[in-house]
């Protein structure tokens, strides 16, 4: 049997389906799946898992109502302002965790990015735990974004054209770590613009539940297959 997993990307789809199932507001779906998300962390440190890949707002999210965009950076702000309280950080220090965001932080609020700078900094020394959030993401535009900076060091006469290979374009993504497992609640099988270069030899696992409704015991099933019944081959 192989090892299992250290590093899980998941897209946190379902929350307002959820809550449409229950007869509640869309936003408390939201809420629901902030809640959830705390709990997956501590299950996926109880299984072995090391990096956690959350895919939290995409760049197409924007898209949505404005009064749902607004409530949902508000979700945002509170989470990492809780976080950040010296009761809720100690945890974080005492687990040595570190966190990072990546996406076009641009397209967030002034306040928001302050916030989530700090968070950054107050965690960058931290090693034994790394949780990524993709806040404002697009797979698409990392990797645009990758070449536009490989490209101005070109232009610059910093690197030669020939020398640009997959290592390099990795080295300037975003999240230069590659997930052993990619996760996707609700029902829907689409990869959905979230982390095409990392992703490539990932294994996928779609499960029907939302969001909110996954549990302890559907991760642990998740893995167990991960490590008995899937064979990365990598191309061979």
């Amino acid at each position: 049997m192989k090892e299992g997993p250290t590093h899980i990307g998941v897209i946190l789809d379902g929350n307002r389906r959820y809550a449409k199932k229950l007869g509640l507001n869309a936003w408390k779906g939201h809420e629901k799946g902030a809640e959830k998300f705390k709990e997956f962390l501590d299950w996926c440190e109880e299984l072995g898992i090391t990096e956690v890949t959350a895919y939290c707002f995409s760049i197409q999210n924007f898209n949505r109502a404005k009064d749902e965009i607004d409530f949902l950076m508000g979700l945002f702000k509170k989470a990492t302002l809780e976080t950040l309280k010296e009761e809720h950080f100690k945890t974080l220090k005492e687990k040595d965790v570190k966190i990072t965001f990546i996406g076009r932080r641009e397209l967030l609020s002034k306040e928001l990015q302050a916030l989530l700078k700090e968070m950054e900094e107050k965690t960058k020394d931290y090693k034994t735990y790394r949780i990524n959030i993709a806040m404002a993401y697009g797979g698409r535009e990392e990797i645009t974004d990758a070449c536009k900076k490989i490209a101005e060091k070109v232009a610059k006469g910093e690197i030669k054209a020939e020398e640009i290979d997959e290592k390099m374009i990795t080295e300037h993504l975003q999240l230069p770590h590659n997930p052993d497992i990619m996760l996707r609640t609700s029902g829907e099988k689409r990869t959905s613009n979230f982390l095409p270069w990392q992703s490539t030899y990932s294994e996928w696992f779609f499960i029907d539940k939302t969001w909110p409704e996954i549990t302890k015991e559907d991760l642990k099933q998740i893995i167990e297959e991960y490590k008995t019944k899937r064979e990365r081959r990598f191309g061979n």
